[in-house]
C-alpha cells in the first residue's frame, strides 16, 4: 500500500446537448476514467452506468480511490472522455469543460481506512504472518467418484475425513492429494459451487470482521456448473471471503476470466455481485523460460494476493467495521540493579 494514497474522492459528473449517435433516439452516455501511466500507456480505473436515451445525462455519484484514481500522482492528467483534467483541477470545486459540456458537480476528498490498519489492528495478524500461524488447511477436491460405492463427489476431504478435513502445512496438503489420487477416481462433471457453498457457511457464522475467509481454487480451467458457480459467487459476494482459481495446463480460460469479474461484475439471474471477490491466475504465464523459478513464483505469489486487500477493505466498509485499535508497542522490562556498598 501507498502511505500517502489513503484518500479516496466522491465525484459527481453530468452533461448538456450531448450528440445525438441513436437513428430512431437520443444517446446512451456513460464516461470512462483512464489513468495516466507512467510508461505513457493508459488504464481504465472507472466506468460510469449507462443512461438510456438522454443527451443530457447525469451520472450517480462514485467514489473511487486516490491510488486507482492517480496513483498517487495529484498532476497527472487523467482522460475523461475526450477532454483532460488532473486530480488537482477537479479538487478546486465545480467547473464547466467546453467538451460536450461535461460538468463536475461535486468533489468530495474522504480520508479512508487502509488495509495496514486492519493488520495493525490484528485482524489479518495471522494470515501476514506466514499466511497462517498454525499451518493447519482445510484440503477439498471435487471431481471424483469415492469409494467404496463409487459416489459423484464435488466437495469431499483429501485426508479422507469428512468430520477433520485440515492438512499440516502444504506438504500435508500435497501429500493428502497424492494418497487422494490412488484411492479415487478422476470423474466429470467438475463443479465449482459445492466447495464454494462449503467455504461460505464457514464466511456467513463470521459477522464481527475477525475473520477472513480465502479459498484457493486449483483447476485445468473446465467448469460444468457455470450458472450454480455464479449464484454461488454472488452469495459470497456478501460474506467475509474471496476466492482465488489458479489455472494449471495449457485449456483455454475463457470462464476463469468471465468469473474474475474485473471487467464486468459477476451476476445470476439479474442480480450483480456486491464486490468482486474472484483473481484468476493463469499458472503457465508464470513459468520462467530462463529457468529462474524462485522470480516466478515471486511473480506469482504477488499476483495470486494482488487483489485480496482491496477485496477484504470493501468487505470492511461495506460493513461499516473499523479495525481494533493496534496493541501497544512493546516495551523491554526494566530490570533494576541494586549495589551495596
Amino acid at each position: 500500500e501507498l502511505n500517502c494514497c489513503r484518500e479516496a474522492v466522491l465525484m459527481q459528473f453530468c452533461a448538456n446537448k450531448l450528440d445525438k449517435k441513436d437513428f430512431f433516439g437520443k444517446s446512451d452516455p456513460f464516461l470512462v476514467f483512464f489513468r495516466s501511466n507512467e510508461d505513457g500507456s493508459f488504464t481504465i480505473c472507472h466506468k460510469t452506468e449507462v443512461i438510456k436515451n438522454t443527451l443530457n445525462p447525469v451520472w450517480q455519484a462514485f467514489k473511487i480511490s486516490i491510488r486507482a484514481l492517480c496513483n498517487g500522482d495529484y498532476d497527472r492528467h487523467d482522460f475523461i472522455g475526450e477532454f483532460t483534467t488532473s486530480y488537482r483541477e477537479l479538487s478546486r470545486g465545480q467547473s464547466q469543460f467546453n467538451v460536450y459540456e461535461v460538468t463536475l458537480l461535486s468533489f468530495l476528498v474522504e480520508t479512508e481506512v487502509s488495509f495496514l490498519d486492519y493488520i495493525k489492528g490484528g485482524a489479518v495478524g495471522e494470515i501476514i504472518q506466514d499466511y497462517d500461524t498454525d499451518k493447519m488447511f482445510p484440503a477439498l477436491g471435487f471431481g471424483a467418484k469415492l469409494p467404496p460405492d463409487g459416489r459423484i463427489s464435488h466437495e469431499f476431504a483429501l485426508n479422507g475425513n469428512p468430520q477433520n478435513p485440515y492438512c499440516n502445512g502444504i506438504d500435508g496438503v500435497m501429500e493428502a492429494y497424492y494418497m487422494s489420487l490412488k484411492s479415487v477416481q478422476l470423474y466429470g462433471p467438475t463443479n465449482f459451487a459445492p466447495v464454494i457453498n462449503h467455504v461460505a457457511r464457514y464466511a456467513a457464522s463470521i459477522k464481527d470482521g475477525s475473520q477472513y475467509f480465502v479459498l484457493l481454487i486449483v483447476t485445468d480451467g473446465v467448469i460444468s456448473d457455470m450458472a450454480q458457480t455464479k449464484e454461488s459467487i454472488v452469495n459470497a459476494a456478501k460474506l467475509p471471503m474471496s476466492i482465488i482459481i489458479v489455472g494449471v495446463g495449457p485449456a483455454e480460460f475463457d470462464a476463469m476470466e468471465e468469473l474474475d469479474g474485473d471487467e464486468i461484475r459477476v451476476s445470476s439471474r439479474g442480480v450483480y455481485a456486491e464486490r468482486d471477490i474472484v483473481q484468476f491466475v493463469p499458472f503457465r504465464d508464470y513459468i520462467d523460460r530462463t529457468g529462474n523459478h524462485i522470480l516466478s513464483m515471486a511473480r506469482l505469489a504477488r499476483d495470486v494476493l494482488a487483489e485480496i486487500p482491496d477485496q477484504f477493505l470493501s468487505y470492511m466498509r461495506v460493513r461499516g467495521i473499523k479495525p481494533s485499535p493496534a496493541p501497544p508497542p512493546y516495551t523491554p522490562p526494566v530490570h533494576v540493579v541494586q549495589t551495596q556498598i
